[in-house]
């Protein structure tokens, strides 16, 4: 399971597929409120980026690899 929910928080796993961008795309249009902790994500499909520049979710936690979470962060702020 690429995703676990806790209220109004979406949890990222580690590996986020070509697959998982529909599920999250899913998601955040049902949560537009909703946030993102993408804390123990580590790899993330060019899909996922692309539904998260389009949605620009609120980020409750980037990812903890340092070089991932710069890298979102200056494609996401």
């Amino acid at each position: 399971m690429p995703f676990e929910t806790k209220k109004t928080t979406l949890i990222a796993a580690a590996l986020l597929t070509v697959e998982d961008a529909e599920l999250l795309l899913e998601w955040l249009l049902k949560h537009p409120r909703g946030r993102l902790d993408l804390a123990a994500c580590t790899h993330l499909h060019a899909a996922n980026l692309q539904v998260l520049m389009a949605a620009q979710p609120q980020i409750a936690a980037w990812p903890r690899d340092a070089t991932l979470a710069a890298w979102l962060q200056t494609a996401l702020t």
